[in-house]
């Protein structure tokens, strides 16, 4: 693995080793307050309030994958990349506003658990099982290979011991004060991530624009590759296939959304825990705002390093050193490991926190997540239904620990595969249109049976594998939406067939008081939506 000289300060040293030990310090001081309670351990005393909630959301969602693979598609993209954020704003406020009163008044601690009552025991465990495999061997491993990629890379440090490293930081103040110390823990991550991530963009675009400083850079990234500032990308675009132009608004990136935002146990885990319905749902708008800046904290870097590595002149001021480890159009993910090479002593120590807060933070809520789901919907329900709490937490800090070791074992495995992250996406995406299809009929149409959701859920993979290998390419997003649209059809189709009933007696009444919300959350929600739609009108 080639690598940079980093040429790290001792005032960066002492930056980094702050936040580490806040971090460290602030989880085992929440660790020690918790009650030793299923609730208590799994959803924090359902206590948080809005702000923490938000916070937390973000925290979870931002990790490598974005500080490396969005600055690098921001290189070869551009800020098209960015309708993954920005909607993402858009589906916080739907699943509060659709979702989450129901997923509440159901009283549950896992989306299993949801299924359950919904339909039955036998496909809460199917997907139980699932989940928990995902959550090991897709998102543990690849985050941890992601981080430890980025740390020997910037930093010199040899993959495996980057991978342990970041594995033995989040389980120190995550296992044992359970989500608690996660959600208090992610508060001061998203912090950092948001100032280390806005210095680098200052500074990068500060030196584009030279002495007419910050805004004058901005106006040259527009003028040296107006390119890089389209939203939709027509056909002729070499990317099109990884964002097709209009579809990607109307398309499968809501398919990806709604299933990541409304049915993903570690994303969704903290709105469970908060103090109530409403609080939840303004922590959604709250994470929805922050959704809308994260573009501009890892996308535009990305295009900056496109437009510097572009200008001989401004090569030149950079000196030999900008030769090192220099991103081109084939290794665009080196975009913002490059350019870190040229942040002055003191910042470079904070990027270097807001990168860690953001695996560390990810790790530590897939780690709590993964537990839950194991600890209430494997082991309290097929192993000892009469476990005390005492024992329910331990069990879950057994899992959180043994979870984190197979994925530090498969983490360095998934450097053997080309575009490890890009490939773990695609197949992922197998299966979340089916998923989201089960969900989506199961909480808004009456008639859905648990055999129309198990037949539909299982003939949703070779109904995406059956699109993925046609002869006609078609772009991934497109795969997912129609892979969704067929399944909702065949959970229908078999639904009516097999009822005996009109309404399924599992069906969900849905009343106009279940979705009542706040004026708060509305006036937000409205600011969500005016501010997304000025940004897209903008970047068209």
């Amino acid at each position: 693995m080639e690598t940079m000289t980093h040429g790290l300060s001792t005032i960066d040293y002492m930056i980094f080793a702050l936040y580490v030990l806040i971090i460290i310090g602030v989880g085992l001081a929440v660790s020690r307050k918790n009650k030793q309670s299923t609730e208590g351990y799994f959803l924090a005393g359902k206590s948080l309030p809005w702000w923490a909630v938000g916070a937390s959301l973000i925290a979870a969602n931002i990790s490598a994958e974005q500080f490396i693979g969005m600055s690098g598609s921001g290189y070869s993209i551009g800020l098209g990349i960015a309708s993954y954020e920005w909607m993402a704003a858009i589906t916080l406020i739907l699943v509060g506003k659709y979702f989450l009163p129901i997923f509440i008044e159901k009283g549950i601690y896992t989306i299993p658990e949801f299924v359950e009552k919904r339909y039955n025991k036998t496909l809460k465990t199917i997907l139980a099982v699932f989940w928990i495999c995902l959550y090991i061997f897709v998102n543990l491993a690849s985050v941890l290979y992601l981080g430890g990629l980025a740390l020997e890379t910037i930093l010199g440090i040899p993959m495996l011991y980057s991978i342990i490293g970041l594995a033995l930081f989040a389980l120190v103040y995550s296992v044992y004060g359970g989500l608690s110390a996660v959600v208090w823990t992610d508060v001061i991550q998203v912090a950092v991530l948001v100032v280390g991530g806005f210095a680098t963009t200052y500074l990068a675009v500060s030196f584009v624009g030279q002495d007419a400083g910050f805004f004058a850079g901005l106006n040259t990234l527009f003028e040296r590759s107006p390119d890089h500032f389209d939203m939709i990308l027509d056909q002729s675009n070499p990317q099109f296939m990884n964002l097709p132009g209009i579809a990607v608004l109307i398309g499968g990136l809501w398919v990806a959304n709604l299933y990541y935002w409304g049915f993903n146990q570690y994303i969704i885990q903290r709105t469970f825990a908060s103090k109530s319905v409403d609080e939840a749902q303004k922590g959604l708008v709250f994470a929805g705002y922050l959704k809308l800046i994260i573009p501009f904290i890892v996308v535009i870097p990305g295009i900056a390093a496109f437009v510097i590595t572009n200008d001989p002149a401004l090569m030149a001021q950079l000196g030999e050193q900008a030769q090192n480890f220099l991103p081109t159009s084939a290794t665009a993910d080196r975009a913002y490991p490059w350019l870190t090479q040229f942040l002055p002593a003191g910042v470079k120590g904070l990027v270097f926190a807001a990168l860690a807060a953001a695996i560390v933070s990810s790790l530590a809520s897939m780690l709590n997540s993964t537990a839950t789901i194991f600890t209430l919907d494997i082991y309290k329900e097929y192993i000892n239904k009469g476990a005390s709490d005492s024992k329910l937490v331990n069990i879950g800090r057994l899992t959180a620990i043994v979870a984190l070791g197979i994925a530090i074992f498969v983490a360095p495995l998934l450097g053997a595969i080309e575009q490890a992250f890009q490939f773990i996406q695609e197949y992922t995406g197998l299966v979340s249109p089916g998923i989201l299809a089960v969900f989506m009929l199961g909480l808004f149409w009456k008639k859905t049976s648990t055999k129309g959701a198990t037949i539909g859920v299982l003939a949703s993979i070779p109904v995406a594998l059956m699109l993925k290998f046609l002869p006609i390419s078609m772009p991934f997003l497109d795969q997912m939406m129609y892979t969704f649209i067929l399944t909702c059809a065949i959970i229908i189709f078999v639904s009516l067939a097999t009822s005996e009933t009109d309404d399924d007696p599992k069906g969900i009444p849905l009343t106009k008081e279940v979705f009542a919300t706040s004026t708060s959350f509305k006036i937000g929600s409205y600011i969500v939506f005016l501010i997304t739609a000025a940004l897209y009108a903008l970047f068209w």
